[in-house]
């Protein structure tokens, strides 16, 4: 079954001093998180289950993963394997686009 988000941005707002999460969609093989920072906000080193996209909606981002690091702007997009690890900062306000691919996963029963 068919899925649709009009505005992914307008789901999630960035509150002061805060890092916020929201799923908003599980697929069949995805799971797409929402997360908003506030400057200086981070996520320090983990990995994920499974491979991951991670799209920077609007804002900016330094993330670091396997000891590189890369500045993401709106519109930019890294993937990670699964089991990489990656640390996420946020140079300010940033709302960010999490895609987890899985395969194995199924859709939900309705």
């Amino acid at each position: 079954m068919a899925q649709y988000i009009e505005d992914l941005s307008s789901l999630i707002t960035v509150n002061q001093q805060a890092t916020v999460s929201r799923t908003v969609m599980t697929n069949e093989g995805a799971r797409i998180v929402l997360f908003s920072f506030d400057t200086n906000e981070e996520l320090s080193e983990h990995t994920a289950a499974m491979p991951v996209l991670i799209t920077v909606l609007d804002g900016a981002l330094e993330i670091t993963a396997s000891g590189d690091t890369h500045t993401l702007r709106a519109g930019g997009v890294i993937t990670m394997a699964a089991r990489e690890p990656h640390t996420v900062l946020a140079l300010e306000p940033t709302r960010m686009m999490l895609a987890m691919l899985d395969p194995r996963a199924k859709a939900p029963s309705a």
